[in-house]
Formats: structure tokens, sequence, C-alpha cells
């Protein structure tokens, strides 16, 4: 997808403060943080959301999840806890046609959260 910002941010087009990459997905630092320690974290391939993933994705979905464990252990926060997000669709609040964590760490997070 050659208009979309997250794309550009996997592929370097445009730089970010990166603070996790493997050939699968990228982790880098919100521009707008909603917490303390505020990630993203976005698969390299296009999916315009979770709506997007298929059986065949099942990897994929489990490489997010232990890419936010092992960011929030190299990190320090895993011991008091994060929160980890996917806004799915415009009443969901994605904002980004391309599927994204949020990894939220850093203070105590209220419940709920909208």
């Amino acid at each position: 997808m050659s208009g979309c910002i997250f794309c550009k941010i996997a592929n370097k087009v445009i730089p970010t403060d990166i603070v996790y990459e493997d050939q699968h997905l990228v982790v880098f630092k919100d521009l707008k943080p909603a917490a303390p320690i505020h990630l993203l974290l976005i698969p390299k391939k296009h999916y315009s959301s979770l709506l997007d993933l298929g059986e065949e994705d099942f990897e994929l979905a489990g490489r997010l999840n232990v890419a936010a464990l092992r960011v929030a252990r190299n990190l320090g926060f895993a011991e008091n806890g994060f929160r980890l997000v996917c806004n799915c669709g415009w009443d969901g609040g994605q904002v980004v046609n391309h599927l994204h964590y949020h990894l939220l760490a850093g203070r105590e997070l209220q419940w709920p959260p909208g």
C-alpha cells in the first residue's frame, strides 16, 4: 500500500524510533503517546485491520504477542504490567488502516478505557 504511513515506516521510507524489529514486524514509539510508554507493533505486510487476518495468519498473530512480551521484558516494564490493545474499525477507534497494536505501560491504566 503505497500511501500507508505504517507501510512507509516498515519499509524505512519514514524514519521513526524503532525499539524492536524482526523479519515480520516492527515496534516503534507512538508520536502521540497516551501513556508514559506507548509503542506500536505493526506487521511489515499490509493488513488493513484485524479483520483481514485469516487462518493462514495464525503465526503472525502469535509473533505480535511474543514481540510485545519480549519488548516489555527487555524495556523492564513487564513486571509492573502493561496493556496490549488492537483497535478494529472506525467505531473501535482505529485511525490508521494498517493492523497495529498499542502497547501501553508506565502508569496504572484505568478501566474501562473509553
